[in-house]
Order: structure tokens, then C-alpha cells, then sequence
């Protein structure tokens, strides 16, 4: 394994970041923990997770399934960089959502308590709440902070001028402010690459990408099995729209002798912005195949090819002006 800086921190992350939103829903407890304690065999040492994440509100079921794992001891807490996310609707009341001073407090201490330990590595908004003036987020920041409770800051699905201001904001506190970001980035989607990615750049932000096979379509759709994906509306849609890319894509990930799941993630890392994309395994096969991402290094020729099957877009103003 290969580790690297938490954006512009003195933090040492793996290249694979560990996403548990499979955990519950499509993974049972019991192999959630194998491929836990796999991923530290492996040398995975980042953790994603989220307090929404097990599909039944305010339940915290992932969080809960990740924290009787750490609770088993052998210094699987010590070893974890542990990243969890609010926002969403974790109750009915007005309160028990977004990004207030009340509700970060609140949220900040229910998944400390699901997740059995007393701090969180990178505690990250899990999207732009606009109404939340960035004094009142950083104040209760810098109290959890002041508290030992929280390390980092982190935020997920912003724009490149959330990055900016919010950042801005912090340090006209002497607060360090955000030092990740979340999105999703994959070879179909490249939207942050106008204006999110260079905010980061500058800012030293790390990014950790999510959904970095697009739902499964950039690991052989045409080739493999989809786990009943391939009949999804959205898929078929795709499929339909942009079957000569994916026959493309296929064809060179067949040339390379790589397979897609792991060229996509490949093309990922060599992105120096990109701290490590989130892999979510729903089986053990699926976390160590992951692996061979981080060894395989594409060459300028080969990352030439891949943009001329999914071409991205310029970065901004250039993408839209002369």
C-alpha cells in the first residue's frame, strides 16, 4: 500500500480510502468485519463512513456496525483514520438535520457514541447547507476540536467557491478549515474538473472521490456480471447512449491487461489532487482486486487514450470562454 498527506495535513491516509455504505444494507455484520480487518491486512488504513448510511432514518446502522468492530479491540482504532459525515435526516424534529451549530454538536456526539470511540478523524458536512453562516460552522468546529472530539474538518459535494469562502472564513480565525472534500469523480463524470479541483489545488485540499466506477458502469458492464445492476433504467439509459465508449474503454482496459474496475480507479490516483478514492466492496474479492489500483502506474500514452474515449472538460473560465 501507498500512503500520502490528508490534504495539506501532517496526516499519513492510504491511497484507498474504505467506504462502509454497503455495510448493513448489502453486506452483512459478519463480513463487514472481514473485510475490515482485511483492508488493515492489506494496509487500508482510511475509513469512510456516514450517519445516515444502513437505510432506515436515525438508525446509524452502518456507524453502529463499524463501532462493535472497533470495540473488539486489537488496536483497530489506533490503526484507523476514521471519517464519518451528517447532514441528512436523522429524526423527524427541525434540528436533527443539516449543518447548525445544534445540530453539529448533537450529530457529532451520536456517532461518537455508534461508532464507540471518543474522537472522529475527519468529521465532513455532507453537503453545502447555504442558510448556516460559516461563523456559526466554525465555531461549533473549533469547540468539538477544543473538545478532542474532532481532527479534521472535511466537506462532500461542494463547489469550488464553497471550497473557497469556507476556507477564506477559517482563516480569518486562525481555524485550518477544510482539508478534504468529497465528490463524485469518476471517467463519466469529470464536472469538478472546471473549477472544483483547482479550488482544492489551492486551497490544499484533498479530494476523495466517490463513486469512482460510476455505480458499477466503468467496472466491465459490457464484459461481467452487474449484481442485477445492468437492468436498472439508469444503466440501460447509459448503456444505450454511450455503448461505443464503454466498448472503447473495454477494449483498451483488454490491451492493457488490466481489468476496467481497476484502470478506473488507476486513472483516479494519477490525479495529483486526488488523496484516495473511496472503494465501497460489497465481498472480500472485490476489496483485493481493488488493490492492484494502487501498483499499476498508466503512462502518458495510455492516460492519452482514456481522454480521448471520455473526454473532461477544460477548466474554468477556458471551458465556457475564449
Amino acid at each position: 500500500m501507498e500512503y500520502t498527506q490528508l490534504g495539506r495535513t501532517g496526516l499519513k491516509v492510504s491511497r484507498l480510502c474504505l467506504g462502509t455504505m454497503n455495510f448493513g444494507p448489502r453486506t452483512t455484520e459478519a463480513d463487514s468485519f472481514v473485510i475490515m480487518d482485511r483492508a488493515l491486512e492489506l494496509g487500508i488504513n482510511f475509513f469512510d463512513t456516514a450517519n445516515v448510511y444502513g437505510g432506515k432514518m436515525g438508525e446509524g446502522i452502518t456507524e453502529k456496525i463499524v463501532g462493535r468492530w472497533i470495540a473488539q479491540g486489537g488496536g483497530r482504532r489506533e490503526k484507523v483514520v476514521l471519517a464519518t459525515k451528517f447532514y441528512g435526516d436523522m429524526g423527524e424534529w427541525p434540528n436533527e438535520s443539516r449543518v447548525s451549530a445544534l445540530n453539529i454538536r448533537r450529530a457529532c456526539d451520536a456517532s461518537l457514541k455508534r461508532l464507540q470511540t471518543d474522537y472522529i478523524d475527519l468529521y465532513q458536512m455532507h453537503h453545502i447547507f447555504r442558510p448556516a453562516p460559516w461563523e456559526e460552522t466554525w465555531q461549533a468546529y473549533e469547540v468539538l476540536v477544543q473538545q478532542g472530539k474532532v481532527l479534521y474538518a472535511g466537506s462532500s459535494n461542494f463547489a469550488g467557491w464553497h471550497i473557497a469562502r469556507a476556507n477564506e472564513a477559517a482563516k480569518a480565525r486562525n481555524f485550518l478549515g477544510l482539508v478534504t472534500e468529497q465528490s463524485t469523480y469518476n471517467l463519466l463524470n469529470r464536472n469538478v474538473e472546471r473549477e472544483l479541483i483547482p479550488a482544492c489545488e489551492a486551497y490544499g485540499v484533498g479530494v476523495i472521490p466517490w463513486s469512482p466506477l460510476a455505480g458499477g458502469l466503468l467496472g466491465g458492464i459490457l464484459s461481467g456480471p452487474s449484481e442485477g445492476r445492468r437492468n436498472a433504467d439508469h444503466v440501460q439509459k447509459t448503456l444505450a447512449k454511450d455503448r461505443e465508449k464503454f466498448e472503447k474503454w473495454e477494449g483498451l482496459c483488454g490491451e492493457l491487461g488490466e481489468k476496467p474496475a481497476v484502470a478506473a480507479l488507476a486513472w483516479l490516483l494519477s490525479n495529483k489532487v486526488v488523496t484516495a478514492p473511496i472503494i465501497g466492496p460489497r465481498t472480500l474479492d472485490q476489496l483485493e482486486e481493488s488493490m492492484r489500483a494502487v501498483e499499476l502506474k498508466l503512462d502518458d500514452e495510455t492516460l492519452k487514450k482514456i481522454n480521448e474515449i471520455f473526454p473532461g472538460p477544460r477548466t474554468a473560465p477556458e471551458d465556457y470562454a475564449w
